[in-house]
């Protein structure tokens, strides 16, 4: 029989499959043109944030984590062909700064002290993917978005144990998926399509 915590743990699992779902539909339409950046360094973050709330005790509510990594490896293959291909400087900008937060957390023997260069450099990763929100919020998924910062909320629920090493991740996605969610519904409002 699950326990709540596992019950929450499949919902946000169901909630990452749903939203990447509509994700995938968009980018094969044409719709949606992922910025290969973020997801690419997403990509790693979330690897190595997964397997770190595995091995402190994260239970069900690194099951969305395992997943998004997934996700995250996937939607970069398909950023090359059929994402955003125009790079500004600020892009490569918040790409160096992401990378050099890789490496920063690999120099480190603080777990804790790793888990927040990680979060930092995911959320640098969110920027390129936030500036092409506001430029272009017709070629982003509004409901990835919004669908991403529910399921944190339920991973977060789900964690069997609350450290800063198991929830500091996925409230940097709630706030940050809020956000690019946020950008895309005021923008669209705002520009004709």
């Amino acid at each position: 029989m699950l326990d709540y915590k596992s019950i929450l743990g499949v919902m946000s699992v169901l909630l990452a499959f749903a939203g990447y779902g509509i994700y995938f539909k968009e980018i094969f339409s044409g719709k949606v043109k992922p910025h290969a950046f973020s997801w690419f360094v997403w990509g790693i973050t979330t690897t190595i944030i997964f397997f770190g709330q595995l091995i402190k005790g994260a239970g069900p509510g690194a099951w969305a984590t395992g997943a998004i990594a997934i996700a995250c490896y996937i939607i970069f293959g398909f950023a090359i062909f059929k994402g955003q291909r125009d790079f500004v400087f600020w892009d490569w900008v918040f790409l160096i700064i992401a990378l050099v937060s890789l490496v920063s957390w690999r120099l480190t023997k603080d777990p804790a002290y790793a888990l927040i260069l990680l979060t930092i450099t995911d959320a640098a990763a969110t920027f390129p993917t936030l500036r092409k929100a506001y430029n272009k919020p017709f070629e982003e998924s509004f409901a990835l978005f919004s669908l991403n910062s529910v399921k944190s909320i339920f991973s977060i629920f789900a964690f069997r144990t609350y450290t800063l090493v198991a929830v500091l991740y996925p409230i940097m996605l709630v706030l940050f998926n809020f956000s690019v969610a946020l950008v895309i519904a005021v923008r669209r409002r705002q520009l004709p399509e």
